[in-house]
């Protein structure tokens, strides 16, 4: 039992703990508000339905996802103890794998979006119907939920060795890297294909713009192209390609179980995406904004109120303190 915990600690170090636990402390706050806030708009106050805003209620939906099971990680984490089940510790390490899978194709479509907008704004209307954006997105989430199967029902399980008292699974993704096929299936078709899908749209796109193909379009929508496609390779690029490649070359190195701070790194990163996701609402929504913007507008509102308040008050103290002194 003893060597057990003492495993157990070099697998899960404290350091790691307390800064995974402050963490998901932070992203559970601001994406909870965010991507409710989202999908609340996307779904509710937007009157014109747009295949964009039915990928980015799709964004939303996987972040909030994500985000609700987060404090089971984090009583995990301050406890250092798993009192779930083996069967909840599946699905939160599947997650692992889930989260980037389905993020990626829907960044994917919304490029394309992007693409049939400005460069083929004449077909972009028969394109861009919301019935395919509905069938596209219904179609990832299935292939995407078939696909962590073989994670759910894996053989290997760190955690038996524990009794099913940890979860090690979840901690970062060398527990989930057997060097099977369908661990590089995976890597080919939910990440090399949509990155590829994205760069290829992107390019696309920019070569249009420099040489002046999209003259008819309105200035607003070039510029709204060119900060969607700005915002998504900075967030491709800073949370997912870490990941990945990181992913890889566990898959490639052999069976190490042992704590990997790039891996745990990389997957830190990988999570903050469920809070950069607010840069592309803000940029995509016109009632995103709004919300924003008025929720920014009310707090220096209130502020202002408080420090005339503030102000009132001490001077009617010192009015009185003054006459009381006659």
């Amino acid at each position: 039992m003893l060597n057990l915990n003492l495993n157990l600690s070099n697998l899960q170090p404290q350091e790691f703990r307390i800064g995974a636990t402050i963490f998901y402390s932070i992203l559970f706050i601001i994406g909870l508000i965010v991507n409710i806030t989202a999908i609340w708009v996307f779904s509710c106050t937007t009157k014109k339905g747009t295949s964009v805003n039915i990928y980015m209620m799709n964004v939303a939906l996987l972040d909030l996802i994500f985000i609700i099971l987060l404090p089971f990680r984090m009583i995990y984490y301050v406890n250092n103890y798993w009192p779930f089940g083996d069967v909840f510790c599946q699905i939160n390490a599947a997650l692992t794998i889930f989260y980037p899978s389905i993020a990626l194709w829907l960044l994917a479509f919304i490029s394309v979006d992007r693409y049939m907008a400005v460069v083929q704004p004449k077909h972009a209307k028969e394109l861009r119907h919301i019935g395919k954006a509905v069938a596209s997105c219904c179609g990832i989430w299935i292939m995407t939920s078939v696909s962590v199967l073989p994670f759910m029902f894996s053989k290997n399980n760190p955690d038996k060795a524990s009794n099913f008292t940890t979860c090690l699974k979840m901690l970062d993704i060398i527990h989930l890297k057997e060097a099977n096929i369908v661990n590089f299936v995976r890597l080919i078709f939910f990440f090399l294909l949509p990155l590829f899908i994205m760069i290829g749209c992107y390019c696309i796109i920019i070569n249009s713009l420099l040489k002046g193909k999209t003259s008819k379009l309105k200035p607003k929508t070039k510029e709204k192209s060119i900060k969607i496609i700005v915002t998504l390779i900075i967030q491709v690029l800073f949370c997912f390609v870490p990941f990945h490649i990181c992913f890889t070359l566990l898959l490639l190195q052999g069976d190490r179980y042992d704590f990997n701070a790039w891996a745990a790194f990389t997957t830190l990163l990988m999570n903050l995406s469920t809070c950069l996701d607010i840069i592309l609402y803000y940029i995509v929504s016109k009632h995103f904004q709004a919300r924003v913007i008025s929720v920014i507008y009310y707090r220096n509102y209130l502020r202002s109120v408080r420090r005339k308040s503030f102000r009132n008050g001490s001077f009617r103290s010192l009015s009185k303190l003054n006459i009381s002194d006659m």
